[in-house]
């Protein structure tokens, strides 16, 4: 699976350089305020109202600005079927496509399987990062050149959104995702391989990574909102695990 994913996040690390270009953008936008997000997600007469956004986010234009984006991305974490261990989706599809994922070159019938499932999977999750990376890279190999072009902006901005969340140099500045498998999504496409992952009392994931030419190194991952949206939907386990 690590090969796997490898493969499947390797067109992204061109786009991470754009990303981090943009330090201005960034800067405008900073870490999300949380509070604020999920009122006005979920108010219908927000115009960050969450289906509004996601409406937008589906269609294939290149419209929304840095601002929805962040509303968007973090809003996911206030929508009633928002689950972040959520199952994958088609998991025989999944298991036809691991090795196709492997192989160095790709048939158009690969690509055409590749795609089926990437628009399965982000109609269940749109902020799926590495399936909207096949949509891109199927796109881009079919010669589709707009479409390839139309995602590729929705992926750099949310990408942008994660960076601007924090440097995740300390707890204080720590990122924040909204699906755990997005810590490791990132750091990967920073051009970094998590070598280990604790988690830190009292909402903190530390990602230790080698980065290529440099020491070991660390990361945190604010997971507060994502934990407390978890056990708010599965309020058992917060009983099994003792939290109060």
């Amino acid at each position: 699976m690590k090969k796997v994913a490898a493969i499947l996040l390797l067109s992204l690390t061109a786009i991470f350089g754009a990303v981090h270009a943009k330090t201005s953008q960034r800067a405008a936008l900073g870490a999300p305020d949380m509070e604020k997000i999920a009122r006005e997600s979920t108010d219908p007469a927000s115009k960050f109202y969450y289906p509004r956004l996601l409406k937008a986010f589906m269609a294939n234009d290149t419209t929304m600005t840095s601002e929805q984006f962040q509303y968007f991305y973090y809003g996911t974490m206030f929508q009633e079927d928002y689950d972040p261990y959520r199952e994958a989706v088609n998991p025989e599809l999944l298991q036809e496509l691991l090795p196709i994922y492997a192989k160095e070159k790709r048939t158009r019938a690969d690509r055409g399987k590749m795609l089926d499932y990437a628009l399965q999977v982000l109609d269940d999750n749109p902020v799926d990062l590495r399936q909207l990376t096949n949509r891109i890279f199927v796109y881009e190999q079919n010669r589709k050149t707009d479409l390839a072009r139309i995602w590729q902006y929705k992926l750099n901005h949310l990408l942008l959104v994660i960076a601007a969340s924090g440097t995740g140099a300390d707890p204080d500045n720590a990122i924040i995702v909204v699906y755990p498998q997005h810590e490791y999504d990132f750091l990967n496409i920073s051009g970094m391989t998590a070598t280990s992952q604790r988690f830190e009392p009292p909402h903190y994931d530390y990602i230790e990574v080698n980065k290529e030419g440099s020491k070991t190194a660390g990361y945190y991952f604010n997971i507060e909102e994502m934990l407390k949206q978890y056990f708010d939907k599965h309020p058992s386990e917060m009983s099994e695990t003792g939290e109060n």
